[in-house]
């Protein structure tokens, strides 16, 4: 199991072995209308995906990403914040914590959320989720001003889960993230629906500013460590990197 470690105070652990998930959110005045999941993953699939569900199975694991989400919960007082989930270095299991935790606020009746996968040189929600992005992605829609957002959402299986995936591989500096277009398309997701919670995937923090450029649109930033991966040292450097208001804290990630 996985721990989350608050900047002001725990640590908060997570087992690599979790499996995985579905539900979702109430209407309201701004809300989200229910999206209903044609398709739903069997149990089996989220498993074998490592992806966590509601199932006694996997309770164990379930749990601790809910306690993780309840966490970030008071720490966003109420409001629909973005949290950026960013593995310390390579192999610490970043995104695999982002889509469980994606999928923990889809639990709630009254919530979703949305993926969206930023780690554009090594982009796997897709894959992860079993998802042929046919229609592009995050780097296709910052490149094309004639790609809309809607066509880059897509389903997951995961009811109340929604994905947007990085899109085609390639070398691409930070600047994309900083970009005026990345603004406009985050703040639009953010303030769309109340109910709806925003992952961000973001790559690893030692080797690349990428996951420092992407903190600036997050709320809150979620640290990866994976065990034995790092020293604290790495850990240490890797923190120094984000605005201590934002930094709600390390998870320890048994496996990747």
């Amino acid at each position: 199991m996985t721990k989350i470690a608050k900047v002001t105070g725990a640590v908060h652990e997570i087992d690599g072995d979790a499996s995985h998930g579905v539900v979702r959110r109430t209407d309201g005045p701004r809300a989200l209308s229910r999206i209903n999941e044609p398709n739903p993953m069997p149990t089996a699939k989220l498993e074998e995906r490592r992806i966590i569900h509601r199932n006694e199975s996997v309770r164990e694991q379930a749990n601790a990403f809910r306690e993780l989400r309840t966490c970030l919960l008071a720490l966003g007082a109420g409001t629909n914040f973005i949290t950026l989930v960013v593995p310390v270095a390579d192999g610490c299991g970043g995104s695999f914590v982002a889509r469980n935790l994606a999928a923990a606020f889809a639990f709630d009746d009254t919530k979703s959320a949305l993926l969206v996968d930023c780690d554009v040189r090594q982009p796997s929600q897709h894959e992860a989720f079993g998802i042929e992005a046919n229609q592009g992605g995050l780097i296709d829609y910052l490149r094309d001003d004639a790609i809309d957002v809607p066509s880059i959402l897509y389903r997951t299986g995961v009811p109340g889960l929604q994905l947007i995936p990085a899109g085609e591989q390639r070398e691409v500096t930070g600047e994309v993230f900083s970009s005026q277009r990345m603004r406009s398309m985050v703040k639009a997701l953010h303030d769309r629906y109340p109910d709806r919670y925003l992952i961000l995937d973001g790559p690893s923090v030692l080797g690349s500013p990428d996951a420092r450029i992407l903190a600036e649109l997050a709320d809150l930033v979620v640290l990866v460590t994976g065990y034995g991966q790092v020293t604290m040292d790495a850990v240490d450097k890797a923190v120094a990197n984000f605005d201590p208001s934002k930094l709600a804290g390390v998870v320890l990630n048994k496996r990747p």
